[in-house]
């Protein structure tokens, strides 16, 4: 949505807007009240959320958290709750391409650096199902693309 903004205040430079350059706000709008349901959901329960993302992970592969003998899983929670509420951010605003140009390409670098892409994958993967579970699936539809972009861009892609 901002990005959008942004980029029709600067192509209507002075004019008003035609009513097709203003139909992503109409729909922005009437889908604001099922955004806002979703990230409130997603706000109170993410520890929640975290914690059964991290349950799955370990019943899937209790070393997917392991770097050697050394447990990760402290910065891995971090590290998912931070990628969980900037995609619920994202999907409040209606605005992936900010998402991922200002910190989803930059995270993609560092977990591409410290090899983790294989945990991203099944973090990621399951972080969907997991949920699915909390949300209604009209409110589950409009961040589930977000949630697949981060399987896509820090799991094995």
């Amino acid at each position: 949505m901002l990005t959008q903004l942004r980029q029709l205040s600067l192509a209507a430079d002075g004019r008003y807007l035609r009513d097709e350059e203003m139909q992503f706000m109409e729909a922005y709008l009437a889908s604001f009240e099922l955004r806002l349901s979703a990230y409130r959901k997603i706000q109170a329960a993410e520890a929640q959320i975290v914690g059964e993302v991290e349950a799955k992970l370990r019943a899937l592969d209790p070393y997917l958290l392991m770097r050697g003998i050394e447990d990760f899983s402290n910065k891995w929670k971090a590290d998912t709750g931070r990628v969980l509420r900037l995609s619920a951010l994202a999907m409040l605003l209606d605005d992936e391409q900010r998402y991922k140009e200002r910190f989803l390409y930059w995270f993609q670098t560092l977990m591409r650096a410290f090899r983790t892409q294989r945990s991203c994958e099944a973090t990621y993967r399951l972080l969907q199902e997991v949920i699915a579970k909390y949300l209604t699936p009209a409110e589950f539809a409009l961040i589930q693309p977000i949630l697949e972009t981060n399987r896509t861009l820090l799991g094995l892609s």
